[in-house]
This record gives structure tokens, sequence and C-alpha cells, in this order.
């Protein structure tokens, strides 16, 4: 078992400086960070475990570094709506909100009511994170009904006006990953996906232009 503060000099030993430029390279936010690469933070978590306590404490720290690798042992078990929307807020960057959605978010049994909750919000990354969530279902949920994604296709379409980047982005994500869920799916988003492109919109048409572009040539593999 290690302690928070054995965790932070762990990371500390494990920065890497000339990472940190690639991150902001990459459009990638922080305040305090070491620059662990993310196979490192993997590793790390997997001689750590899940370890929810130990999440919770690492994420109060507010370093980058210990952030991430709080979404990789907090336990979905464990994890509350409370706690889901602690987390949320405080995040600032999208490669932040990404690996929280992927780690740990989507395991929670909330997935699909905070895809649909958080696409509502106006704060940039908590509207980001519910299309993350979408994208994460449509990859992940073997159980999700056809239906089920008919729920997220209005709102697709509502925010699609959104022109902020890290929103714009994940809508368009969002979108793609739905119609290569299975070919019935595909049909359905390239329908919406030409819904959005009659908007009058600069950031809808370049979503919808960017789906339909992979979604038209998109081959499944067979079974």
């Amino acid at each position: 078992m290690m302690s928070k503060n054995e965790v932070i000099e762990e990371l500390k030993s494990l920065g890497d400086k000339d990472s940190l430029e690639g991150m902001a390279r990459f459009g990638i936010k922080f305040k305090e960070c070491y620059g662990v690469r993310i196979p490192a933070l993997r590793k790390l978590a997997g001689k750590l475990k899940k370890d929810h306590k130990l999440a919770k404490e690492l994420w109060l720290t507010g370093v980058h570094d210990a952030l991430i690798l709080a979404t990789m042992i907090a336990d979905p078990k464990l994890m509350t709506e409370e706690l889901m929307e602690k987390w949320v807020v405080d995040f600032y960057s999208w490669d932040i909100c990404d690996q929280c959605c992927k780690n740990i978010f989507k395991d929670t049994g909330f997935a699909f009511k905070k895809a649909i909750e958080w696409t509502q919000r106006p704060e940039e990354f908590v509207k980001r994170a519910g299309f993350v969530m979408m994208c994460e279902i449509a990859v992940h949920d073997k159980n999700a009904r056809d239906e089920d994604f008919g729920e997220f296709f209005p709102i697709i379409i509502r925010e699609s006006t959104d022109e902020r980047n890290f929103v714009r982005k994940a809508v368009n994500w969002a979108l793609r990953q739905i119609g290569k869920r299975n070919p019935s799916l595909r049909l359905k988003a390239l329908k919406v996906a030409y819904e959005i492109l009659a908007i009058d919109s600069r950031t809808s048409k370049w979503i919808a232009s960017d789906a339909i572009r992979e979604l038209e040539g998109y081959k499944f593999r067979k079974p």
C-alpha cells in the first residue's frame, strides 16, 4: 500500500519534462504536471490496483498526472453520482475528461443517464463529457439497444451548433462512433448527419461533413 504522498513522489520520479511540451502542442492544459506518460501511469496503476480511497485523495491534489491516475484506480462499484458530479466539474482539459469517462465513468451504472444530463450543461468539458460517454457506450456497452441510441440523436443535432472546439469535436466523435456500432445505426447516423448538414452553421457543416465522409465508406468486420 502506498500513501498519497508516496504516490506523488513516485509520479515526480516518473516525470518527463519533454512530454510537457508535447502535451501543450496537443492542447492539453495543466497547472501542475510532471509529464508522466500514459503507459507509465497504467503500469503504476497496475501496482496500486483498485484503491478508491487513494483515488479520491489523489484527485484532491489537483496534480494533472495524479488526476489521470485516480481515474485508473478508482472503483466503479463505489463511484456514486455525487462523486461523479464533483469530479466532472473539475475537468479543465480534454484528456482529463476523456480518460475519466473511459477509465471509470463508463463502468458505473450511470453512463447513459450522465450522457444525457451532461450534454445539457453549459460548461465546455462537462458537455464534452456527455458526448464522450455516448462514445464509450457505443463502443463498450454490448447490452445497449439500437433504440437507446435513438435518444442521443436529437441531442447531437441540438448541440451541433456549439462552436467550442472540444465540444464540436466530441459531438462529431459521438455521431461517428454510434454509426460504427452496426449497419442499422450507420444508416440512422448518416440520416442525422445529412440533417445536421442542412443547418445554417459552419460548425454543424463541419461535424456533418466529417461524419458523412467516414461513415459512408465504413466497412464492418465480418463476425
